[in-house]
């Protein structure tokens, strides 16, 4: 079953309990699994993993065109986690109500985190060289995650 098929599954499961509740209940219990997602993607994206469990594709060296490789200051390629702010509460947010839930980064880093959730090209620098980025996917439902929405 692929990924879009189980959200339609839940999603369906879902709506006819969330149906049950006032508006008020509604948007508390979207609030509080929102707020749980946000952390299990947290969690994931430190962890430097993609929702199928798969880690993400390090970091390439960067290379001077004609010359040796580039290192850090102490000779080795930087290999420290990758998005390391774009996880935190100030840039991935969440937005609920009564009718859904929604997470999602906010500002520059947006479009940064969509160049690398869907592996597309961009410029490394402002008016550098493009480059075609790896798919590495910032948010995604696990079969924990899954389980999450339909414990609570």
């Amino acid at each position: 079953m692929d990924s879009q098929s189980q959200l339609d599954s839940l999603e369906t499961w879902a709506s006819t309990l969330l149906a049950k509740l006032d508006p008020a209940a509604r948007r508390a219990v979207m609030r509080d699994i929102a707020r749980e997602l946000r952390r299990s993607q947290q969690a994931r994206i430190a962890a430097q993993r993609n929702p199928d469990g798969s880690a993400y594709e390090p970091r390439k060296p960067r290379l001077k065109s004609g010359t040796k490789k580039l290192r850090g200051k102490r000779g080795r390629i930087k290999r420290s986690a990758m998005f390391s702010k774009l996880r935190t509460t100030r840039y991935m947010r969440i937005e609920a109500d009564a009718n859904g839930l929604a997470i999602g980064f906010i500002g520059r880093v947006a479009r940064i985190a969509r160049v690398h959730q869907f592996g597309e090209t961009d410029h490394v620098a402002p008016g550098g060289p493009e480059y075609r980025y790896p798919a590495r996917e910032l948010l995604g439902f696990t079969c924990d995650d899954r389980e999450l929405i339909r414990d609570m």
